[in-house]
């Protein structure tokens, strides 16, 4: 199994150069080429904290579509997706040194943001969205599912409470005293003897 894929987002370095291999280029009917330059650039800290740039220039290579596409939009400046395959190929220069060279061919090619300067955006007639977006990420931390909880135990009420007994023993009635008989007072007279004495 093998692999051989290149992701590159990055700024076109200049105008793209764009030829005719057959037929009439001219009326569409030719294989048409477009190359142009990508920069990329990768920022970092250096040991002492200072912000460093590292950029990697690449040459891309368009054919088609994708050169149709990078003929009418592409400029120096614009941000593009690129999505091809790494290819290394061989050519001997005018002093007849035999030289290599890696490209990138394109297999995809997207507009992304504008052009450096450009106060609009690019024509409707631009090819669709991009094919790559960044995805949001696939994993969120999750929401802590344990939360301390509130104490199960609780001091109970006493089950028991005295009640107010049921029975109630009465109260005695006041004692009932018996009514005392009148008597008359008898009269004694002076020396204590009463007359009505039958002696």
């Amino acid at each position: 199994m093998s692999l051989n894929k290149v992701m590159l987002i990055g700024n076109v370095g200049r105008d793209p150069e764009v030829r005719y291999l057959d037929g009439n280029g001219q009326n569409g009917q030719g294989n048409k080429v477009a190359t142009f330059t990508l920069a990329t650039t990768e920022r970092y800290r250096d040991r002492n904290g200072e912000l460093r740039e590292n950029t990697e220039w690449h040459n891309i290579v368009a054919w088609r579509q994708s050169a149709d596409v990078a003929e009418k939009f592409i400029r120096k400046g614009t941000q593009v997706f690129i999505e091809g395959r790494l290819r290394t190929r061989s050519y001997t220069d005018a002093q007849g040194t035999k030289k290599y060279t890696t490209e990138i061919t394109v297999d995809n090619l997207q507009l992304l943001g504008k052009r450096e300067g450009d106060q609009g955006g690019y024509p409707a007639a631009a090819p669709q969205q991009p094919a790559y977006q960044p995805q949001q990420p696939a994993y969120q931390a999750p929401q802590p599912a344990y939360q301390a909880p509130q104490p199960a135990y609780q001091a109970p009420q006493p089950a028991y409470q005295p009640q107010q007994p049921a029975y109630q023993a009465p109260k005695p009635a006041a004692p009932v005293q018996a009514p005392q008989p009148e008597v008359a007072p008898i009269d004694l007279g002076i020396d204590g003897s009463s007359d009505d004495l039958p002696f």
